[in-house]
């Protein structure tokens, strides 16, 4: 008994030792020399470790000084065994007369949306389907191979040609959404193999870079709409976004461009050169500056395999002019798809909301159909993946009444509208944006 004692006591010590932090003292640390993050209440100096985490050490970075627990939550698919690797950074814990959430985060929301996790998970919604994404790969290649069989048998005329590029971009279309489902490690249940198909899926059926997407995806997925942290807003002065950026450049008389006319030539820069032009640049260079060999030999496997099947068709001239154009029009499907659930929402610099209130804000949904879910990869719920982004996408449907309901709840805006509207409100929230930057300019 005496030994036994004697061991309770030693632990109580070893309990009493641990360091005790104020909200106060974790928020001091949010620099880039300088990281504290809490998960569960427990306290990580993660400044050393940023750079070495797999999805890039900005998206850590940008919960530094916060409660990252809903994050921490949403980003793994077994939090557990990553527990391991956050056990050499555990520094201390929040004192026990701190509250669980910082900054004055509703308590009860916060917890509401955990039992909405747990309830998700003991529905099984996080399990993939086999089937549906085996039949998604099936369909593209399939896209892949209608477009060999047309110009073999039918030659290269003009309307073989463009009914080719057609398919082809929406092969690459698709391609995309299903890299996004990997890349979110929706699909198996070990991240290894989400991590490899992903390669395969994104390097060699598009050419691109897993490690360029993941460090960039993962960052508008923690702070979207926040500017200095989401690089879907960094619009290189290109745009101003949101309610305040166009105040504050005209404020400052910042005129890059004439942003009274932005939701016009919007449709000259945006749609047409996104995926064409600025990411080939920045995919390559990433690449090259990085040194993600790996995925350069993934890419490097994509355009051999496309020019070793064209060139004999088009020439080398005529295949880059082919592939050229999938890009172009690629890039109008996805710009229109992916800007729709984001650029008409809220944008702003740090709030520091909890996690259902900082997604609701940046996002919005659109309406269902069997349509929409294909040509939108059902990103048309949007709300729900944001939340849930390691959810296999077929299971959005069955969570949104859940999330619907903790949304009226507490009076988080959830906000849902038909495909068409979602088009048009891009262009409106530009045009809006562009007035309020017109106004201050000239009168403030």
């Amino acid at each position: 008994m005496g030994k036994g004692g004697e061991k309770g006591e030693e632990s109580g010590e070893c309990k009493a030792q641990i360091p005790l932090y104020t909200w106060e003292e974790i928020q001091k640390h949010n620099l880039r020399t300088d990281k504290w993050l809490v998960i569960e209440r427990k306290v990580y100096n993660v400044t050393q470790w940023a750079h070495r985490h797999p999805g890039g050490h900005r998206v850590i970075s940008h919960c530094a000084g916060e409660d990252a627990t809903d994050a921490f939550q949403a980003f793994h698919i077994n939090p557990t065994l990553v527990q391991k690797f956050l056990k050499p950074l555990l520094i201390g814990e929040l004192a026990p007369g701190e509250p669980s959430q910082d900054r004055d985060k509703n308590p009860q929301l916060v917890e509401d949306f955990r039992t909405l996790r747990k309830t998700a998970e003991d529905m099984n919604l996080f399990r993939a389907s086999p089937l549906f994404f085996s039949l998604y790969l099936a369909h593209i290649i399939a896209l892949e191979a209608l477009a060999w069989l047309m110009v073999s048998y039918f030659g290269t005329g003009w309307i073989t040609t463009l009914l080719l590029a057609f398919i082809l971009a929406t092969s690459q279309a698709q391609a995309g959404w299903l890299q996004h489902d990997f890349g979110h490690l929706s699909v198996f249940k070990k991240s290894s193999w989400n991590h490899l198909v992903h390669k395969f899926v994104i390097g060699h059926l598009k050419g691109a870079s897993a490690n360029w997407w993941n460090h960039r995806h993962f960052q508008h997925h923690a702070k979207p709409n926040i500017f200095k942290k989401d690089p879907d807003v960094n619009m290189l002065h290109v745009f101003v976004l949101g309610d305040t950026q166009p105040v504050e450049y005209g404020k400052k008389k910042l005129k890059y461009l004439p942003y009274n006319h932005q939701h016009e030539y919007f449709f000259l820069i945006f749609p047409p050169l996104l995926i064409p032009v600025y990411f080939q640049i920045q995919i390559i260079s990433t690449m090259i500056k990085r040194r993600f060999w790996a995925d350069l030999a993934w890419a490097f496997s994509y355009y051999m395999r496309y020019f070793i099947t064209y060139i004999p068709f088009y020439g080398v001239l005529g295949s880059l002019s082919l592939l050229t154009f999938v890009r172009f029009l690629e890039s109008h499907w996805f710009v229109w798809v992916t800007q729709m659930n984001h650029i008409p929402m809220e944008i702003d610099s740090e709030k520091h909301k909890d996690w259902l209130s900082s997604q609701l804000a940046a996002t919005c949904n659109i309406e269902q159909s069997f349509f929409n879910d294909w040509f939108t990869g059902h990103l048309n719920f949007q709300i729900e993946h944001h939340l849930f982004p390691t959810m296999p996408r077929h299971n959005f449907w069955k969570v949104k009444p859940l999330v619907k309901s903790l949304c009226a709840k507490y009076g988080v805006q959830y906000e849902e509208k038909p495909l068409g509207k979602a088009f048009v409100d891009i262009v409106g929230s530009l045009k809006k944006s562009g007035d309020l930057w017109l106004d201050a300019y000239l009168h403030k």
